[in-house]
């Protein structure tokens, strides 16, 4: 066993706890390599998530403990965060309604070195509800980013959002992200791979296009379906590789097959990031997201990106890739279709992505600030809490 470094100015070792909801992809995979990068630092981090979150991302792995948290707010779900939250010097919760529930299971609860317990909220990304749920949404933002000492928002976009709703301090804190570990690991020979990969999906004589998304109405696969009309023409066909799983991939599946068009939904898979490099173009087309995983994945890979402009997308990949008008299918096959029949122009692409994303925040870079925010709520005087 390691041992961790010795705690400075000769104060208790931090103790934090990460909330956790259902553990979408973005937030469970920052909460896995903040946990890391703060327990290598001295700092001890238990994890509220469901089990399965644990099985995944491999928390405890990382050297964290692991508390099974349901995502509920019944008052047995908040007992037991309330309970895991006891002793804490920090509460950091990720999302909406995990900051929610945070709010509820901290109410009133007093940090080891004095004073309320502060509760710092990211916001990963943000919910588009309609309706009567969207003032519940509305309130609940509201409730949060009021009762937060720090709100932490992924782009410029949830951080303005934050303050419209009341937070004392709202933050931009970008979050650079992987998939897990074992998911993560650089083939021996990359050229073999995409070659394997490609010749697996049947796309070795014929462009291939990747996406890559839970089947959910917010990720925009019929807009690609709508998109890949236009590509049903060119001579070779493309393929359009969609990875994810999802309540939406029976009706997906049911366009493909009465539209006839060239798509393969390829369910959930463990070796996306080989699947991202093999692509001719990746094409993101969900509504909205902060800082999108495999906008993130595609730069880093050198592949051409096509994306939905919303959310921090643009902020996230400048000039490194082509960007769309969200809903305007037409748009968005042109761009692909002008993209495979340009190779200059992919090239480009393909070189201005690793450039663009050395300039995003490191994992160290996120730990150190997240930390730094950490050591001012806990000085003497520094926290404030609702």
């Amino acid at each position: 066993m390691t041992s961790t470094p010795p705690p400075s100015h000769g104060r208790a070792p931090l103790r934090t706890v990460q909330v956790l909801g259902h553990g979408a992809t973005g937030s469970a995979a920052h909460v896995r390599s903040l946990a890391a990068g703060l327990v290598a630092r001295g700092v001890q981090v238990t994890v509220c998530a469901p089990r399965e979150a644990d099985e995944t991302y491999g928390f405890t792995a990382a050297g964290a403990r692991f508390a099974q948290v349901a995502p509920r707010t019944d008052p047995v779900s908040l007992a037991s965060l309330r309970s895991a939250c006891w002793g804490a010097d920090v509460v950091h919760a990720h999302g909406l309604r995990a900051g929610l529930r945070a709010v509820l299971a901290v109410r009133g609860l007093r940090g080891p070195r004095g004073g309320r317990v502060p509760l710092v909220v990211t916001w990963h990304t943000r919910a588009h509800p309609e309706g009567a749920r969207a003032r519940l949404v509305h309130l609940m933002e509201r409730r949060v980013a009021r009762a937060a000492a720090v709100v932490l928002g992924a782009c410029s976009d949830l951080v303005d959002r934050a303050r419209e709703r009341g937070a004392r301090d709202a933050r931009l804190a970008p979050v650079t992200l992987t998939r897990p570990r074992e998911a993560a690991v650089p083939p021996a020979d990359p050229d073999r791979t995409r070659h394997k990969e490609r010749a697996e999906l049947g796309a070795v004589d014929r462009p291939l296009i990747v996406s890559v998304g839970r089947l959910e109405p917010h990720q925009g696969h019929d807009l690609l379906l709508d998109a890949a009309h236009a590509w049903c023409a060119l001579d070779p066909q493309p393929l359009l590789v969609i990875a994810g799983e999802g309540a939406q991939r029976p009706a997906l599946q049911r366009r493909i097959d009465t539209e006839q068009l060239p798509v393969l939904l390829a369910g959930r898979r463990g070796n996306v990031p080989e699947l991202v490099a093999a692509a001719d173009v990746v094409v993101l087309a969900g509504h909205w997201e902060a800082r999108p995983l495999l906008a993130q994945e595609a730069l880093r890979a050198g592949v051409p990106l096509v994306a939905i402009d919303s959310g921090g997308t643009r902020e996230l990949v400048g000039r490194a890739a082509e960007l769309v008008r969200h809903g305007d299918a037409a748009a968005l096959a042109r761009t692909v279709t002008g993209l495979l029949a340009d190779p200059v122009r992919r090239a480009t692409l393909a070189a201005a992505g690793p450039v663009q994303a050395a300039g995003w925040p490191t994992e160290d870079d996120t730990v150190a600030q997240v930390l730094s925010v950490y050591d001012e709520l806990t000085q003497p005087g520094g926290g404030h809490s609702g």
